[in-house]
């Protein structure tokens, strides 16, 4: 089974994008202010946003099932106060885990969190609940900065983010580590505040003694880690310098990483300096790199071509890449393939 960690509702009807815009607007003046039932989206108009869009992708690519969660992009933590992002959040959930029911076989949810800049990450435990208990949510996205590129929160090691971390050990959930958009000019949304931010995850996380307070708490980087599998050797002298075990240690029993990596000497990278057992397949598709590569005539994110080719990995290395190390992360989602004879 080819299982992709990392897939958004990037392709939602238009009328989610609408209702936004007015909730947005209603910021300025609260009398226009939507309420979640003025949003109507039909089963037909779901199906027909998936079928053409993700669903024919992963059949063509040869893919059986992603684990879908809202727009990264469209979370815009730093928008409003709690109430629009705990409004916003329900919204979103509630559309990929409609998703999953028209589509059981092929799309699983994860969950967006309603973070907004300031406030106690406790105030999203019951969107949490929520999405795992009623929804069957086999994961969360957790935004490390929640002000759009402007970094206010404490770092990820901090106290402040326990009441998340607590709920995900209790339910054995993972995070992908994932933040939304920028709104600091400095920083390009997909091109640099992605990116720097896996890096600044994983660095948050050297520094700490994180994974001694939760040894069972499990981080998934995206985009291939950033700069993290790139420089290994900076991080691994960083760790010496700091005291730390050796990051196999210290860190490689509680991180992991994606191959949204759009290229295949980057793959090659990734597969050759990080332990096969934290690199989990994924590729974003239909996301923020969304062209044909002139060089290969194949779509940049089809990076199920790029592991398959890549010389360093065995068949059974590649069985864990694909399958193997997603049902290991994801124990809510080995289970629910088991429960199919799966």
């Amino acid at each position: 089974m080819i299982i992709d960690v990392h897939g958004h509702y990037t392709t939602a009807p238009a009328a989610l994008g609408a209702w936004r815009d007015l909730q947005i607007a209603a910021l300025k003046d609260p009398s226009q202010k939507p309420s979640a039932a003025d949003l109507r989206i039909s089963d037909d108009q779901i199906r027909e946003t998936i079928e053409t869009n993700q669903l024919k992708l992963m059949k063509e690519r040869g893919s059986d099932l992603t684990i879908f969660s809202p727009r990264a992009s469209f979370m815009a933590h730093h928008i409003g106060d709690f109430e629009t992002s705990s409004t916003w959040a329900a919204i979103c959930n509630e559309l990929c885990y409609r998703v999953s029911q028209l589509f059981p076989e092929h799309f699983v949810p994860a969950a967006m969190l309603p973070q907004s800049p300031g406030v106690d990450p406790a105030t999203c435990i019951p969107e949490l609940v929520k999405c795992v208990e009623q929804y069957g949510n086999v994961g969360i996205n957790l935004n490390p900065d929640p002000s759009g590129g402007h970094w206010t929160s404490p770092p990820l090691s901090d106290r402040h983010w326990y009441p998340i971390y607590e709920k995900m050990v209790e339910y054995d959930i993972p995070a992908m580590i994932h933040v939304s958009t920028s709104c600091n000019a400095c920083f390009h949304t997909t091109g640099s505040h992605y990116l720097n931010a896996d890096t600044t995850a994983f660095m948050q996380c050297l520094t700490s003694d994180l994974f001694k307070d939760f040894p069972t708490l499990k981080f998934l980087i995206p985009h291939g880690g950033g700069a993290v599998p790139y420089h290994w050797g900076r991080f691994r002298g960083l760790a010496q310098e700091l005291k730390k075990p050796i990051l196999e240690e210290h860190l490689l029993n509680n991180i992991f990483f994606d191959t949204c990596v759009y290229h295949q000497p980057g793959i090659n990278l990734l597969t050759e300096v990080i332990p096969v057992k934290n690199i989990l397949f994924a590729s974003e598709m239909i996301g923020a790199v969304r062209g044909i590569d002139p060089r290969t005539g194949h779509y940049y994110d089809d990076t199920k071509r790029y592991v398959n080719a890549t010389a360093n990995l065995t068949d059974e290395q590649r069985y864990q890449v694909f399958e193997g190390n997603a049902r290991r992360v994801f124990s809510r989602l080995d289970t629910r393939l088991k429960a199919r004879g799966l």
